[in-house]
């Protein structure tokens, strides 16, 4: 049977995992988990994953959860080059990596926003500053971590990595919400040369659409 990726358009931890399955070339299908009609909480959806989150991964009789641990998992299992070879490499790809999954992405999580906004009476305004403020504080430091010699085209060497599967997510959500990023060379040259890549391209949130 076919992997199949619970997973919506627009979050960008499953557009992680599909960037990561495009890579390696792994044939999968996509069942749809419609979080603006909260099917995330759906006892069907919680059965796969009990924190209610996409995206989630049925492969191998396993269900995965968690964007980084499945594309680490496929990387493993699908004899992928998504990591370098030595200790201190992977070090860094997950140092990067780990800047937008662990420190940009919760304080951005659009459910968590959504409680702050809630909780002070922030307006939509407030919102878009938030998003902007946090998005645009991790990519200057990600950009600062990329002047260390080690990059190439890519966030990491000349191949993409774990970091750049990250970065393009997350510079697309810096875009949806008008985030300044225009000043952060390195990383707008490495967007331009993944989105130049097809498994990148297919995995973009304008090429899945919003679910009908």
């Amino acid at each position: 049977m076919k992997p199949v990726l619970f997973d919506y358009w627009r979050s960008s931890a499953s557009y992680r995992v599909r960037i990561a399955l495009n890579l390696l070339g792994v044939d999968y299908e996509t069942a749809t988990v419609d979080l603006l009609k909260r099917e995330h909480l759906d006892e069907a959806h919680l059965s796969r994953n009990p924190q209610g989150l996409v995206p989630a991964l049925e492969i191998d009789g396993q269900m995965l959860t968690q964007s980084l641990a499945i594309i680490e998992y496929l990387n493993e299992t699908r004899s992928g080059t998504l990591m370098p070879g030595t200790a201190l490499e992977r070090a860094r790809v997950h140092s990067l990596s780990y800047i937008i999954a662990m420190e940009i992405h919760p304080v951005c999580n659009l459910s968590i926003v959504a409680d702050v906004m809630e909780r002070t009476g922030g307006d939509d305004a407030v919102h878009s500053g938030w998003m902007q403020k946090y998005i645009r504080k991790g990519l200057v430091a990600f950009e600062a971590r990329l002047d260390d010699g080690m990059s190439g085209q890519f966030c990491h060497g000349d191949a993409p990595s774990l970091a750049d599967i990250c970065l393009v997510p997350q510079l697309y959500n810096a875009t949806r919400w008008g985030a300044e990023i225009a000043d952060l060379s390195r990383i707008n040259a490495i967007a331009e040369n993944c989105a130049a890549l097809e498994p990148f391209a297919a995995a973009h949130p304008d090429r899945i659409g919003a679910p009908g």
